[in-house]
């Protein structure tokens, strides 16, 4: 049950960390462990799983399922998912059996041969179709699983209408069905790495398509006590209730989700598309007065990125209630694979070996790439990221502090300078996205070598960490420690020393407004601003509708 918002309200934290029934060394592995969704890991009870062919789909077009199920038939139920729940197609006793994956199906694909077609109606609108399959276990209880798909707009002009794009590419990078994604895996030669290869012909893990209520999110929600090793309870949730360990990182039900029911319900029009869609076809922008990103949205392509840029130098406005944007991406076989080398990108990504190194899966600050990430959304991740969580300013700001009240994003609600907005909904973390600054006459301004575009103003502040630093936590009991800090400071500067580290692992998040060319971009660089609107802020929901209006040209 999310809290009631109002005035003055104020949220109670609790003093001690939820009990999730984990022993000590459970919790030790519900963190450091890889523990991954597989065809045949719930044994004698019985499973079913499924995939489609694509992302998504226009009206008219067919969905091809890719069903594997220990039952010999399911039953299919499709419910479009937004601001109310409408269902919008069922079906029984549809054949199924079980099919054989290969080893490394989150590489190669599952290769599942087609189990069952239908039609994109006409009369379905854009969004986001939830379909869930249930058939009966071995043991006579019924077994489920869940996919989704997204329905995008028909091409044309749609004014007063917002266009929503998923963050596909980073739901594919956290996917943990069959062992492997873009953090953790069994690929290389001990099974034990990350796969810079992720294939989108396999199911979606466990927690990316629907969630329960009370699963937790990323940010800490207990008022931390001195000298207390870090916790991560959505990590601790995730073991104890059979979901996946990135469940709270990245997928329709964390994030995507909130923002799209929420602009529902308030009245806006909103359409969806996948990040593939921006990709492929990048002239569905055209038809938006407004695009929106939201969420955690951290790998984009290049071509995604021109999209973007195109669309708004010829008059669009983009608005990013969204954190952590941070990698290139490629795309391969008609889409059908993600590659991101990341942190092994210099190494191994052919593209430095006599490929077109600006279009290295590594970084976007890294200089060879030359388009920092700035450049499209005025901020970038590697001068941001970790807030609220782990050993990352567990007792920091919950909320954006706001420097420019007077901005007409603030307008109506009575914030002042200083004031925390989204405190009590806890809109700041888990990753945020900044920019290099300073302050002059009590007001942050993007230093000169930061990158930020012309006419970039910053209108909120608050810190961030690259690293979980503490004095009194050993390094062993950290989750995140300082790899990521490290990494940084050798893209950005050569060597990934203890000298280079000072220079990065100070972050901060933001929010900024900027023109370009005819358009202009709003960017709240946190992947939690989406709480704020599950959680029902007034504050976070007037800003929301404040940038919403104005990019739709509403008075």
């Amino acid at each position: 049950m999310a809290p009631q918002m109002g005035q003055g309200f104020m949220i109670n934290l609790p003093t001690e960390f939820p009990d999730f029934g984990l022993t000590a060394e459970q919790r030790r592995h519900a963190v450091r462990g890889h523990y991954y969704e597989w065809p045949g890991m719930d044994g004698e009870r019985g499973e079913i799983w499924c995939y489609s062919d694509r992302f998504s789909y226009r009206a008219g077009e067919t969905v091809t399922l890719h069903v594997s199920s220990t039952a010999p038939s399911f039953g299919m139920r499709i419910i479009r998912d937004g601001g109310a729940e409408t269902r919008v197609f069922e079906k029984s006793d549809i054949a199924a059996r079980w099919q054989e994956s290969p080893e490394q199906c989150s590489v190669e694909g599952c290769g599942w041969e087609a189990s069952f077609e239908f039609r994109v109606e006409s009369d379905w609108p854009s969004g986001a179709y939830l379909i869930t399959l249930t058939a009966d276990g071995r043991d006579g209880k019924p077994i489920q699983s869940h996919h989704i798909f997204i329905v995008s707009p028909q091409p044309g002009k749609k004014p007063g209408r917002v266009l929503q794009v998923a963050a596909t590419g980073t739901w594919l990078a956290y996917n943990t069905w069959g062992g492997s994604n873009h953090y953790q895996g069994i690929t290389g030669p001990d099974r034990d790495q990350y796969s810079p290869i992720v294939s989108t012909q396999r199911p979606w893990c466990r927690g990316f398509v629907v969630l329960p209520g009370d699963a937790p999110r990323v940010p800490l929600e207990v008022a931390v006590p001195p000298k207390t090793v870090p916790r991560y309870p959505h990590m601790e949730w995730a073991l104890a209730t059979g979901h996946s360990k990135k469940y709270a990182s990245s997928g329709w039900a964390s994030y995507d989700s909130h923002f799209f029911r929420f602009a529902e319900r308030s009245g806006y029009g909103v359409d969806l598309a996948s990040q593939h869609d921006l990709h492929f076809s990048p002239e569905i922008l055209d038809g938006y007065d407004c695009a929106v990103f939201v969420g955690h949205d951290e790998y984009w392509t290049w071509e995604m990125r021109d999209a973007v840029d195109f669309y708004v130098e010829r008059g669009g406005h983009a608005a990013r209630f969204a954190g952590n944007f941070m990698w290139q991406t490629r795309l391969e076989d008609e889409g059908r694979r993600q590659v991101c080398y990341k942190y092994r990108a210099r190494t191994e990504d052919p593209a430095y070996r006599g490929g077109d190194v600006t279009r290295a899966t590594n970084s976007w600050e890294a200089p060879e790439i030359g388009r920092p990430g700035s450049a499209t959304f005025g901020l970038n991740a590697t001068r941001g990221v970790y807030a609220g969580w782990g050993g990352c300013a567990p007792r920091g700001v919950r909320g954006f502090p706001v420097y420019r009240p007077e901005h007409w994003a603030f307008a109506g609600t009575g914030i002042y300078y200083g004031d925390l907005l989204g405190a009590d909904s806890h809109v700041y973390g888990y990753e945020v996205d900044g920019l290099d600054f300073e302050i002059r006459g009590g007001l942050p301004y993007p230093t000169p070598d930061s990158g930020a575009p012309d006419g970039l103003q910053v209108l909120a502040v608050g810190m961030a960490s690259q690293v979980e630093e503490s004095a009194d936590i050993p390094i062993e009991d950290q989750f995140l420690t300082d790899e990521d800090g490290r990494f940084t400071a050798e893209t950005l500067f050569g060597e990934a020393s203890d000298a280079n580290l000072e220079k990065v692992k100070r972050g901060n998040g933001m929010i900024v407004n900027f023109p370009r060319g005819k358009g202009e971009v709003f960017h709240a660089g946190s992947c939690e601003w989406v709480a704020g609107l599950l959680r029902q802020d007034p504050m976070v929901e007037r800003v929301t509708q404040n940038v919403l209006d104005r990019y739709i040209g509403k008075s």
